[in-house]
């Protein structure tokens, strides 16, 4: 995957890998040299590096839907223009890296190196290699949009 593929994606529905715990079907909200962000419903956002992403899949119909927003702090992030410098500002916040499968790891992001970062969860301090860090997701999760009816419901009352 590239950065041109992405942003051609930006605003567009997608499923980002076919299937397994990585897998993610959400909105392309940012994309840049070595990253994309993806807003999902159950995660929030969520930042893939791109050289670990194997598929993309779009809707020729345009059928998959969101039902979220993006949240209030992502604006922070839109600059960034690398993947290192987006887990830079993820710092001493609570993390989830690599979000499923047996390398997923959970706690509060400590420290970032060139090499690895150290996030730190109960009494245990854990060092993942940057090189195998697939996508990271941080505390804020998405506000689901309110049905539009019950929207006109609540202004008529």
């Amino acid at each position: 995957m590239n950065r041109e593929l992405m942003q051609s994606l930006l605003n567009k529905v997608v499923r980002v890998d076919r299937g397994g715990p990585e897998s993610r079907v959400g909105k392309v909200i940012s994309a840049q040299s070595d990253y994309f962000a993806l807003l999902t419903e159950q995660d929030g956002v969520v930042f893939y590096k791109l050289q670990h992403v194997k598929s993309i899949t779009q809707d020729s119909r345009n059928e998959m839907k969101l039902n979220a927003e993006v949240p209030e702090d992502f604006k922070r992030f839109e600059s960034f223009m690398d993947f290192k410098s987006v887990l830079t500002e993820l710092r001493h916040r609570w993390v989830k890296i690599n979000r499923g499968g047996p390398e997923s790891v959970e706690g509060v992001l400590e420290e970032i190196f060139d090499d690895y970062a150290t996030i730190v969860k109960n009494n245990e301090v854990i060092r993942v290699a940057m090189f195998h860090i697939r996508n990271v997701s941080y505390g804020l999760k998405p506000e689901k949009k309110e049905p539009e009816k019950q929207q006109d419901e609540n202004s008529q009352q």
